[in-house]
């Protein structure tokens, strides 16, 4: 699987890359956990961090001229384990120079086309508000508190009522993960695009409908394989939503994370315009294989680590 990926990649013209897994910064995103590390450095110690993917540093090299890049490489999640996760996992992360998200949902489809030998069904494409209006047939760009609650308690999710409150991106994180997620992609690439704007990200909103933020990520089964973006380039808003996810996280108790400065001003220098997508390797590699939990393609899971 390693050696097909880089094939492809080598025949599209993009750059393998390298950069550190340990890092000063961490990323704020409140639902991903990461972990620290102690570095000592006589006198003085300091507090460095795993990374949950190489995303920020891959920017630092676009923003100073790399072209085309991708990574295949380890990433750190604290707190995941179970039949889809590991706390270190596989990832493959890739940004192209020039891409919007259209061209962007063209090369996953191509890669995932190659790597299955053509034996995946039709790929699809389709918008998040049309797919989980399908499945819940709730609005997932106006929040009606109410309606949320009421679908919950009609298919006995009482427990999103209490989780989520009053806060749109949970109840659509929520609902979209056991009402729509396992619906997705039997025995094809299903790709989910055009997000609501509250779960943005690190991608740009829609030009045309700030409702929308141009995302997509890429299903197979009903298992999440990747996240990509139409990637944001402007400095002020990438900190400004940095901001906003360290409240969050000071708001939830959560460990408190470090804002990664040096990306912020890589963007000052200009990124260019790319599109980017992370895809975990190990859930591709358990859909190739037939096998149903993730510690059956790892040497060792973390249990036997």
């Amino acid at each position: 699987m390693l050696s097909r990926i880089r094939a492809f990649f080598a025949q599209r013209y993009a750059l393998e890359v390298e950069t550190p897994l340990l890092s000063h910064a961490s990323g704020t995103d409140p639902q991903l956990a990461f972990f620290t590390s102690n570095y000592d450095t006589p006198p003085t110690k300091q507090t460095l961090f795993l990374q949950t993917s190489p995303e920020f540093a891959m920017k630092r090299l676009l923003a100073s001229g790399s072209g085309s890049i991708y990574q295949i490489c380890k990433a750190f999640r604290n707190g995941e384990a179970g039949r889809f996760h590991n706390p270190e996992f596989t990832i493959l992360e890739w940004y192209r120079v020039g891409f919007d998200l259209t061209h962007l949902m063209d090369e996953v489809e191509a890669l995932f086309n190659d790597l299955f030998d053509g034996q995946l069904g039709t790929p699809q494409r389709i918008a998040y508000s049309t797919v989980f209006a399908h499945h819940t047939g709730l609005d997932a760009l106006t929040f009606s508190h109410q309606a949320y609650c009421d679908f919950a308690k009609r298919e006995n999710l009482h427990d999103a009522i209490t989780l989520c409150g009053e806060n749109h991106a949970l109840w659509l994180d929520f609902l979209f993960s056991f009402c729509v997620q396992p619906h997705l992609g039997e025995n094809a690439l299903c790709l989910v695009h055009d997000y609501p704007a509250c779960q943005s990200s690190l991608a740009r909103l829609n030009a045309d409908n700030p409702k929308l933020t141009e995302r997509v990520e890429v299903f197979i089964n009903g298992v999440e394989l990747g996240n990509g973006f139409y990637e944001l380039t402007h400095a002020a808003e990438q900190n400004a939503r940095f901001d906003t996810e360290i409240e969050t996280r000071r708001n939830a108790n959560l460990p408190p994370a470090t804002k990664d400065t040096r990306l912020l001003a890589a963007l000052e220098t200009g990124l260019p315009d790319c599109a980017g997508i992370a895809i975990g390797l190990d859930r591709v590699l358990m859909i190739l294989e037939k096998i149903s939990t993730i510690s059956q393609v790892l040497s060792f899971d973390i249990s036997r680590a």
